[in-house]
C-alpha cells in the first residue's frame, strides 16, 4: 500500500511539473464545479459562461465594472481525452420558445473561457494585455462522493453502509432482505453477486430519488460502460471473524479495492487533484423541503466530503510539490425559490451545515464563503396582503402543468439550529410551524430583447470571488 502511495504521487508530479512549465508563460486557473444531487451544476456553469461572455448584468465582478475586461471568449478544452461541456446546447435549452432544464450532469467535461484583461495599478500603462485561461471542469457529486472510500477498508465501508441502509429501511427493505440471507462465507457464485448488487444499486437509486445526497458508490448510479463489470459487482457485507479465501465476502473486498484503484484514484490524480478552485453547490431547500433525515443525510454527506478538498494556499512551485484547493465556495442554490428577505437565513443555515469543516479550511488557508444564489432566475417576487398580514411570495410557472403561480413556501427559522437539531436527533417530521413545500419551477420564457447573459441571483458575486484576484 505505501509503495502504491508513493507510485502515484511521483505520476502526479510529473504530470503536473509538465503542466507548470507551461502555465508560466499561459496563466490557468482551474476550477471544479460539482454538487450533491439536484444542485443545479448545469445550469450553473451554463449561467457562469453567458454572463462572463456577456456582462451586462455582472454589476459586481470588479474587473468587468472597471471596464478592464477587453474580451471573452471560448476556446477548445485543453484535454483532448475530455468531452467538451455542452454549453450552446444547454444554453438552447434555456432560451428556446419552450425553455426547459438541461440535463444533469452524467460524466466529467471541461470548457476553457479566455479573459483577455488589461492590467491596474500605477504601472498599468506600462504593461500589456494579459490572458487568463479559466479551465472549468464539470463533474458529478456522485464521483464526489466515491472520494472518501479512499481512506476506508471494505469492513469500513459496509459497517458503514448497513448502517445508514437499516435508517432508510423503507427504501432499502429489498436489498436487505436479500443480504441477510447470504452467507459471506459462502463460495462466490456470480449469479448471486449480481442480483446482490443490483439489488443494492437499485436501493442507492431510490434513496437517491427520495431526496438523500449520501448515495455511494457513485458509479452505480452512473455507470457508463463500467455497467456489468466485476469492479460494480459487489455490495456491503458483514465482516466474518475470519473471512474464507474463496469466499463471497474476500470476492467482494478485493473488488472494492479494485473499485477504489481503477476508477476512484485515476480521477482523483488526473483531475481532481489539479485544481485550484472548487465551487460546491448545495439543494439546501431540496434538503429541508424532505425532511430532518434529508438534512441530516445532507450533513453527514458534507462531513465526509469535504477533508478530500485538501485546502490551503498555493505558492510558485505547488504545480511541483502538489496543488492545494485556495478558495472555496460552497452555495446554496434555487434562492430564487425564497424571497429575497429569507436568503441570509438560507445562508445561515448551509452555514452551520459546514461550520466545523469550513474552520478547518480556512486554518489551512484557503479561502471559503458560504452565499445562496440562483444560476437562473425562476421567479418574480411580489407581496399580497392575507387577513391582514402582508406575504412574500415568488410567483413562476410549475414545471410539468406550465400553471402559473404565486405562493409562500414557508418561513426558514433565523436559527439554524431549529432545523438542524430535529434532523441531528433522528426526527420524522419538522415541529409545528417549520413546514416547508418547495415547487418545482420551469424556466423562465425568454425575455423579447437581444440577449445579455441570464437574469441570476450573485451570480457576480460568486464570479468574483473565484476568479475576482486573477484579473
Amino acid at each position: 500500500m505505501a509503495i502504491a502511495r508513493i507510485t502515484d504521487q511521483i505520476v502526479r508530479v510529473m504530470d503536473d511539473t509538465q503542466s507548470g512549465a507551461k502555465e508560466l508563460l499561459e496563466p490557468v486557473l482551474r476550477i471544479g464545479v460539482t454538487g450533491l444531487s439536484r444542485a443545479g451544476k448545469t445550469v450553473f456553469i451554463t449561467s457562469l459562461i453567458a454572463n462572463m461572455l456577456d456582462r451586462a448584468r455582472m454589476p459586481q465582478l470588479s474587473a468587468g465594472a472597471q471596464g478592464r475586461i477587453e474580451a471573452a471568449f471560448l476556446q477548445p478544452q485543453p484535454d483532448d481525452t475530455l468531452p467538451r461541456f455542452a454549453y450552446e446546447a444547454h444554453l438552447r435549452a434555456l432560451l428556446s420558445p419552450a425553455p426547459r432544464w438541461p440535463e444533469s450532469t452524467s460524466s466529467i467535461s471541461q470548457l476553457r473561457l479566455s479573459l483577455r484583461t488589461r492590467p491596474k495599478g500605477l504601472f498599468r500603462g506600462l504593461r500589456g494585455a494579459r490572458v487568463l485561461h479559466v479551465d472549468i471542469i464539470d463533474y458529478p457529486g456522485e464521483w464526489l462522493l466515491d472520494l472518501p472510500l479512499l481512506r476506508m477498508s471494505f469492513a469500513q465501508w459496509s459497517k458503514k453502509a448497513l448502517e445508514q441502509a437499516q435508517s432508510r429501511e423503507t427504501l432499502a427493505a429489498e436489498w436487505l432482505a436479500l443480504s441477510q440471507n447470504q452467507d459471506p462465507q459462502s463460495a462466490l457464485e456470480e449469479a448471486e453477486a449480481q442480483k446482490l448488487a443490483e439489488a443494492f444499486t437499485a436501493y442507492l437509486d431510490a434513496a437517491k430519488s427520495a431526496g438523500f445526497a449520501n448515495c455511494a458508490p457513485g458509479r452505480f448510479l452512473l455507470p457508463g460502460d463500467l455497467a456489468g463489470s466485476p469492479a460494480l459487482t459487489f455490495a456491503p457485507l458483514w465482516r466474518p471473524e475470519k473471512p474464507r479465501r474463496g469466499s463471497l465476502y474476500r470476492a467482494f473486498e478485493r473488488r472494492f479495492e479494485a473499485y477504489k484503484s481503477q476508477i476512484v484514484k485515476p480521477f482523483f490524480r488526473q483531475h481532481f487533484s489539479k485544481l485550484d478552485r472548487q465551487i460546491v453547490l448545495v439543494d439546501a431547500l431540496g434538503a429541508i423541503d424532505t425532511g430532518p433525515a434529508a438534512v441530516q443525510d445532507l450533513r453527514e454527506a458534507l462531513a465526509d466530503i469535504l477533508p478530500v478538498f485538501r485546502p490551503g494556499k498555493n505558492r510558485w512551485l505547488s504545480w511541483l510539490t502538489g496543488k492545494k484547493i485556495e478558495r472555496i465556495l460552497f452555495a446554496a442554490t434555487k434562492a430564487d425559490h425564497i424571497h429575497h428577505h429569507q436568503h441570509p437565513k438560507l445562508t445561515g443555515f448551509l452555514e452551520a451545515l459546514l461550520q466545523e469543516a469550513k474552520q478547518v479550511a480556512d486554518w489551512k488557508g484557503a479561502k471559503t464563503r458560504v452565499m445562496s444564489l440562483a444560476s437562473l432566475r425562476a421567479t418574480v417576487e411580489q407581496r399580497a396582503s392575507h387577513e391582514g398580514e402582508v406575504l412574500e411570495l415568488v410567483r413562476g410557472v410549475l414545471t410539468g402543468s406550465g400553471k402559473e403561480v404565486a405562493l409562500h413556501p414557508g418561513d426558514l427559522p433565523a436559527d439554524p439550529a431549529r432545523l438542524l437539531e430535529p434532523a441531528r436527533t433522528g426526527a420524522q417530521d419538522w415541529p409545528e410551524g417549520l413546514g416547508f413545500d418547495l415547487p418545482e419551477f420551469a424556466p423562465p420564457l425568454p425575455e423579447d430583447k437581444a440577449p445579455e447573459g441570464l437574469a441570476h441571483i450573485r451570480m457576480d458575486q460568486a464570479a468574483e470571488f473565484l476568479i475576482g484576484d486573477r484579473l
